[in-house]
């Protein structure tokens, strides 16, 4: 890859995964889970160092929003399959996927791979400012500096 070439990626919520479900529900042992805010961070930054571009998105949204939406997803035939029994389990745990969260959200948002905050509420705010968001972040990245003869 050129030197002044940048990458994309895109990880779902999985990447994240050892230290908020499988901690969660115990499918990692503790030591396992805590060694992985390591992992994450150190991966995070071997991507940078290959000039990826690293957004983090977290989606925050209230437990009484969750259940409307769910209750939504329930009633209108093409959203139903999103849904399962397990989502509706996992509620029951909310508090401790709330600290899972906030643990993760502190110990692995990093200077080269920070993370943003989402108020996902509305729907419709929560899209612009992610939009906004990764466009400035592709700004911030691939806007050569002043000066720079690539950008005369």
């Amino acid at each position: 890859m050129p030197a002044d070439e940048k990458q994309l990626v895109v990880f779902d919520r999985s990447w994240y995964g050892r230290v908020l479900v499988e901690r969660v529900e115990g499918f990692a042992a503790d030591a396992e889970w805590k060694r992985a805010y390591r992992e994450i961070n150190e991966f995070e930054q071997q991507l940078v160092d290959a000039r990826f571009i690293v957004v983090k998105l977290w989606m925050h949204l209230s437990r009484k929003e969750q259940a409307r939406r769910f209750e939504d997803r329930k009633k209108t035939a093409y959203k139903a399959w999103k849904l399962t029994d397990e989502d509706w389990r996992n509620r029951e745990k909310w508090s401790l996927y709330e600290r899972a969260a906030d643990d993760m959200l502190v110990k692995t948002s990093t200077r080269p791979a920070p993370w943003t905050i989402v108020e996902a509420e509305d729907k419709w705010y929560a899209r612009v400012k992610v939009l906004r968001t990764t466009a400035e972040a592709f700004q911030q990245q691939l806007d050569p500096p002043a000066g720079d003869a690539a950008g005369a």
